[in-house]
């Protein structure tokens, strides 16, 4: 008899293997539906889950193959449904805003590995430096920075934000116009060009393989290479020869300067384009409530019309058999009847009905009683997907108090701050390391003698934040309040308390310096912010408590 060994070398009795065998069989039953299973979610023979035949796909195969149609029907939704396309306008709003503005922020203490002389100072003088070039830049009138001459930095952020809300992802190339620079013309060669997504796509609408995911070249890890571009969009008419024909660009220079910026949020690893944007888990729900909406509406304007008709109590086969088959004799007394008999009091008409004659009113009755609460609760639905709260979604704030209404702007407020901030790193960051390169190759900035080369130093040069606009207040006295106890106490910065305003605190201690000389030039009073004693401190502190 043959002997079997377990790990350790020594001799397992056959009954052991006999019973583990059995067990193997028991779970393998159990797990085809013949038995309990350890987990309630597993189970394919309940009520609940016995017909939810999920299945298990790769990040791209799940992704890539449904991508433009879910995209279409979202875009579709936006543009046609006041909530979607309100709950895009506010999130971009509170994300990128208006204004999108750079902060400098060079990392001195890495750069002094170099040199001892990257301290806090060359800092500051760097950064001041470098933000004026970039206003001169991004705001240029001219609107060099943008490869079609229509927008500005800000302005492009916005729209590719857009993108990536919409269709879930932003992509951009950043041409070398070497040609648009000069006097009167571009202060750089570096430039923008925001693609559509839906030009992305593998050449000839192949299927993806190894290395081509969605139009996304990748390498042996995963990372992308090189992006398959369409000339044209497919549904544009205009260069239809151009849709069928795809241009290879390369995600990079040899020496590391991005050409292709292509910014999404992964939701699993491997993962090399989204299936849409922030509306496709509740697309069809959203859906459902526009259709929903719209009968609403029609049954409020049905109801609205007073429709009304005149029943008579006679049968008409029978009237016809009294009359020997002429029904017409009876209808022509019956109008006669309506002619004459026309009272009125006080100038209105009174209807005055032939005998037997009933007046008849159309009511509509609405669709649901509960339209209010049901359109309430959906709306919560949405604002936990698109990381608002409801009443930002509604722009209805009449059942909110300030405690709940602070919040929930507080929660939603991490969730705008946490897409700022990725799409700062993923997109805003990577087009502002490109501008930097160039302004440092022409000599423009500030640079000890033993400075690195960018190429060296890159993320030192070129680490930044991005401020976006106020959050606001809901109570401004108690909120202002605690961002100055917060400085006092040492947990807070002018900075810090400024950009949450969408202001730059540079500018609001210059602006208070003039002010100030304004004041003393004038001859009036110093005002309590100046540094003066108030007239009447003790009101004020009583106010205060």
């Amino acid at each position: 008899m043959t002997q079997v060994l377990n790990a350790n070398g020594e001799v397992v009795d056959p009954r052991t293997i006999s019973r583990v065998r059995e067990l193997a069989r028991m779970n393998r039953a159990s797990a085809l539906g013949g038995g309990s299973v350890p987990y309630d979610a597993a189970s394919i023979t309940s009520q609940e889950t016995g017909e939810w035949n999920a299945w298990l796909g790769s990040p791209d195969w799940e992704t890539t193959p449904y991508r433009d149609r879910i995209v279409a029907r979202i875009r579709d939704l936006v543009r046609n449904d006041g909530w979607a396309s309100g709950s895009v306008t506010s999130v971009l709003d509170s994300t990128i805003g208006g204004d999108f503005r750079l902060m400098a922020k060079p990392d001195h203490r890495a750069l002094a590995l170099f040199d001892p002389a990257f301290d806090s100072t060359w800092a500051d003088e760097f950064a001041r430096t470098v933000q004026s070039l970039w206003r001169g830049y991004a705001y240029d009138p001219g609107r060099w920075c943008d490869a079609t001459r229509r927008m500005t930095v800000p302005q492009m952020f916005r729209l590719a934000f857009r993108h990536e809300l919409v269709d879930g992802e932003a992509l951009a190339i950043l041409p070398w116009a070497r040609d648009r620079r000069g006097i009167g013309r571009a202060s750089s060669a570096t430039c923008m060009q925001l693609i559509d997504p839906d030009r992305l796509s593998n050449p000839g609408l192949s299927f993806d393989t190894a290395n081509l995911r969605g139009g996304v070249e990748i390498d042996a890890y995963g990372a992308a290479v090189a992006y398959h571009i369409r000339r044209a969009h497919p549904g544009d008419w205009f260069e239809a020869n151009k849709a069928f024909v795809w241009d290879r660009v390369p995600r990079e220079t040899s020496f590391g300067r991005p050409i292709v910026i292509h910014h999404f949020e992964s939701d699993r690893a491997g993962q090399h384009r989204p299936a849409g944007g922030m509306f496709t888990p509740i697309l069809a729900r959203l859906k459902m409530l526009a259709k929903y909406d719209q009968v609403e509406l029609q049954a409020a304007v049905i109801n609205a019309i007073f429709a009304a008709y005149i029943e008579s109590p006679f049968d008409r086969d029978l009237v016809a058999d009294s009359l020997g088959g002429e029904m017409s004799g009876f209808q022509a007394d019956r109008l006669d009847y309506q002619k004459e008999a026309r009272l009125s009091l006080g100038g209105a008409v009174l209807p005055v009905l032939y005998p037997g004659d009933k007046l008849q009113v159309v009511n509509a009755a609405r669709p649901s009683s509960q339209y209010d609460a049901f359109q309430h609760a959906f709306l919560r639905n949405a604002a936990a997907v698109t990381g608002q709260s409801a009443e930002q979604v509604s722009k209805d704030w009449s059942k909110t108090n300030y405690s709940s209404a602070r919040g929930a702007l507080v929660e939603a407020w991490k969730t705008l701050g946490r897409r700022r901030q990725n799409f700062a790193i993923g997109f805003a960051s990577p087009f502002y390391g490109a501008w930097l390169e160039e302004q440092m190759d022409r000599g423009l900035l500030p640079l000890p003698a033993g400075a690195p080369d960018f190429i060296e130093a890159r993320a030192a040069y070129s680490a930044c934040r991005w401020m976006g606009p106020a959050r606001g207040w809901i109570d401004p006295v108690k909120e202002r309040q605690g961002e100055v106890l917060a400085m006092n106490a040492g947990l807070s910065t002018l900075e810090m308390a400024c950009a949450e305003q969408g202001l730059d605190w540079e500018e609001v201690l210059e602006q208070r310096k003039v002010e100030l000389q304004r004041f003393e030039a004038l001859g009036l009073p110093k005002p309590e912010w100046f540094g003066a004693e108030p007239q009447y401190k003790d009101e004020v502190l009583s106010s205060q408590q």
